[in-house]
């Protein structure tokens, strides 16, 4: 039996970070599963939220197109972006289908299972809440902020986030971390793709249970700007182990060697860029970095 069915990984994150992994992770199939972040207010998500509601879709798509093997009318249908002068200027089809499914009434998990057997995906996407929430912060002076781009802007440094309301996690989220063999944080924008997820309870504690899986976390390749931009990777770990329960992050997988970190956290280094995009990661080389975890 191959490692690809014997081994399931979940990756936790948003948008272009985690859709990234998930191209990684594909040949794993249905034993890979994305949580996604559902708590982005910008662009096309952005407007379809403060006028429809619900969750944000726009990371949860991302995902899907990053996994579609086969081009087809039904894909570029699904990616499609609407252009010129009017009030469709900027939105993405694939937003306002899985929106309109949502206004249906079907369950926001099934709306991206109908999607994802339409597009023939078959990694799992799971939204880390079926239910709309934003994210809030509160810098070093006192000051509450709420939203992901307000957040990036922010131009004082961090205290804590939230998520305002307090929402449940998708059970199936919960389920499939709890069976895991890997759990992968990052790549990603770290206060708003790695973090919203482990801001629910159920996650955390979740990852915090499964004490046979690895937790791994993967840095970016090329800096972050805003809040994110001046914490040190120091930080970033202490943040994701409070969430997750004091949980000991068990490999830190990157590009550049960490020597001031190896006392407490194994760091691997390892060549992960795209050979025509140097902030990009490969999917080849990502995969077989997760590969060499699965097998230690």
């Amino acid at each position: 039996m191959s490692l690809y069915e014997h081994k399931k990984v979940v990756a936790i994150g948003g948008g272009h970070g985690l859709g990234r992994m998930l191209a990684a992770l594909k040949v794993f199939g249905a034993n890979a599963t994305g949580i996604v972040t559902t708590t982005d207010n910008g662009g096309s998500t952005g407007r379809i939220r403060h006028c429809q509601g619900g969750i944000a879709w726009g990371d949860t798509r991302n995902c899907i197109n990053q996994l579609i093997t086969e081009p087809s009318i039904s894909s570029m249908m699904f990616e499609y972006r609407f252009k010129g002068a009017g009030e469709l200027d900027g939105h993405n089809l694939g937003n306002l289908m899985l929106t309109a499914l949502d206004h249906l009434s079907v369950r926001p998990l099934d709306a991206i299972n109908l999607i994802r057997n339409m597009l023939k995906v078959d990694v799992n996407i799971v939204p880390m809440s079926e239910h709309p929430s934003d994210l809030t912060a509160l810098s070093t002076e006192g000051k509450w902020v709420t939203g992901e781009t307000n957040v990036d802007e922010m131009q004082q440094d961090l205290l804590r986030l939230d998520l305002d309301p307090e929402v449940p996690a998708t059970r199936e989220g919960v389920h499939a971390i709890a069976q895991a063999d890997a759990i992968i944080l990052g790549p990603g924008s770290f206060l708003t793709s790695v973090m919203p997820p482990l801001l629910l309870p159920e996650i955390g504690l979740a990852i915090a249970n499964n004490t046979h899986a690895k937790l791994i976390f993967v840095e970016n390749l090329s800096p972050e700007y805003g809040p994110a931009g001046r914490m040190s990777l120091e930080q970033k770990l202490e943040w994701c182990e409070r969430a997750c329960q004091a949980r000991q992050i068990d490999v830190i997988i990157g590009a550049e060697p960490h020597p001031d970190l190896t006392e407490k956290w194994n760091c691997v280094t390892r060549d992960l860029a795209s050979p025509n995009r140097d902030w990009r990661h490969d999917r080849v080389k990502l995969r077989q970095a997760i590969e060499e975890q699965l097998i230690d």
